[in-house]
């Protein structure tokens, strides 16, 4: 008896640690491109002390396109590094139901931007936006969980 209560308990905890992965951003995300509608990258977002950060993991594209760009228009560290590989999210920490106070950097153009990412759609979905000044001031995409 004591053992099938013990499994239980372990499988409870087991379960619960499962269910409070998908309550946080953390785990890979496609993006989705907010002017063509189509996945630009996919990018995994892990935690380190309470603080967020996002990597590009894969980027999506052309058949014709270099298939190892660099950030020629970044600046400082990011300045000619591959993008693959790059940390394009970071300094974010839960904040309610949001995470913000941090940065999104959008290789696409160099520039860095204040973010702030909002779980929806159960989880399966990130309202990420970039900013501004205000978040009033700025511009969403939506990411879609791939696991």
């Amino acid at each position: 008896m004591k053992k099938s209560r013990l499994f239980a308990l372990l499988l409870s905890f087991s379960l619960s640690s499962f269910a409070h992965a998908d309550e946080s951003p953390v785990g890979l995300w496609k993006n989705i491109d907010d002017k063509s509608g189509k996945p630009k990258a996919l990018i995994r977002i892990t935690e380190t002390g309470g603080e967020y950060q996002g990597r590009i993991e894969k980027l999506f594209l052309e058949p014709e396109a270099d298939k190892n760009p660099k950030c020629d228009k970044c600046e400082g560290v990011n300045k000619d590094q591959p993008i693959v590989g790059m940390t394009i999210l970071f300094g974010l920490k839960k904040d309610g139901d949001e995470y913000n106070g941090g940065k999104i950097l959008d290789p696409g153009n160099g520039k860095l931007y204040s973010s702030k990412l909002t779980l929806i759609d159960n989880n399966k979905k990130l309202n990420v936006r970039g900013y501004i000044g205000t978040p009033f001031l700025g511009r969403s995409q939506i990411w879609l969980r791939e696991q």
